[in-house]
């Protein structure tokens, strides 16, 4: 009766050999195990064996310990090296990058700029070089010397010196005199200096002459008010007193009001204002029916004359017509009751 069971292969004779050298008797690492590996090891001679077979068994024999921590050493050794020379390949291309991206920067590989050396020879003549071109014996010199300064000691005190020029000739110096800050000895005048911080000049130029009367903590570089030019209607007083105060290049709002609230509106902004006329430009401010302005919007001028005895010229728009320029004179009496707008 035939067994069920297929017949068992045959075992490939270096198989054989194989399972005879390795098969541990007592232990894998035993002496016997260890003089086969050793054997195998031996490029399959002694064994009589194939080599790339021999490469393969020592692959999978048993190895002591020691083997295996020698084997893994080696093995981090070599990675070690792997990663170095991976990480210095990788700094090497990058450098090339940029010096060939940026041949200005300090990595450019270009060669550097070529320099001169000047190599300095002695220069040796046969005659001597003089700043003059008589040239007199250093004992003459010294003879001259000795005569002037025993001819001058006598005269010399303690305010005055003696010199000796080249040719022997002793001259008396003095030391008199004293230090001035100019050449008239006047000091420095602080009253002619600008007190003003305004950025406007013609503003820093009236400040100064009234720098006693100025409001206590008044600031010169107020808001102006101007925005975006003259808004006022053409020909009313509102639109001359602007475009007359940017002629005298003084400040002036854009949106002050009627006349008559010119004053309230420039005092909001900062503006100085009182009921005295100081200076050309000024803006005069008439209240609703005073001395002849309208009796509802008011009016508005400019100082244009300040005479001694306190009466003033104006110029004004729309009192003779729209548009119509206009001159009139103001009493002192009468310019005393009105609102001036400085700046």
């Amino acid at each position: 009766m035939r067994h069920g069971a297929h017949k068992a292969a045959k075992e490939n004779p270096c198989m054989q050999v194989a399972r005879l050298l390795f098969s541990p008797t007592k232990g894998s690492h035993s002496t016997r195990v260890v003089r086969a590996v050793q054997f195998a090891a031996n490029d399959g001679a002694i064994l009589g064996i194939d080599q790339a077979l021999a490469d393969k068994l020592n692959e999978i024999a048993p190895q002591t310990r020691r083997a295996m921590r020698e084997a893994a050493r080696a093995a981090e050794r070599r990675s070690n090296i792997i990663v170095s020379t991976s990480l210095a390949a990788l700094v090497g291309t990058a450098a090339t990058s940029l010096a060939l991206a940026h041949p200005e920067s300090p990595v450019s590989l270009a060669a550097d700029p070529a320099t001169t050396t000047t190599q300095l020879k002695r220069v040796t003549t046969t005659s001597t070089v003089s700043r003059s071109n008589d040239r007199t014996p250093l004992s003459e010199v010294a003879d001259n010397a000795t005569a002037a300064s025993s001819s001058s000691s006598a005269e010399s005190s303690a305010e005055s010196g003696t010199t000796t020029s080249a040719d022997g000739e002793s001259q008396q110096t003095s030391n008199d005199g004293d230090w001035q800050l100019a050449d008239d000895g006047s000091s420095l005048d602080v009253s002619s200096m600008s007190r003003s911080t305004a950025s406007n000049p013609q503003v820093a130029s009236r400040m100064d002459s009234d720098y006693d009367l100025l409001p206590s903590g008044f600031n010169p570089n107020h808001a102006t008010g101007e925005n975006g030019g003259n808004a006022y209607p053409w020909g009313q007083c509102t639109w001359y007193a602007f475009e007359r105060r940017v002629e005298l290049g003084l400040p002036v709002g854009s949106y002050f009001g009627n006349g008559a609230d010119w004053a309230d509106s420039a005092s909001t902004f900062g503006y100085w204002v009182d009921s005295t006329a100081r200076h050309q430009g000024d803006v005069v401010v008439f209240q609703p029916g005073q001395m002849g302005a309208d009796a509802y919007y008011g009016h508005v001028a400019i100082v244009e004359k300040i005479h001694k005895d306190g009466s003033i010229e104006v110029s004004e728009s729309n009192v003779k017509g729209l548009g119509v320029i206009s001159h009139r004179t103001i009493s002192a009496s009468d310019a005393a009751q009105l609102q001036y707008i400085h700046y």
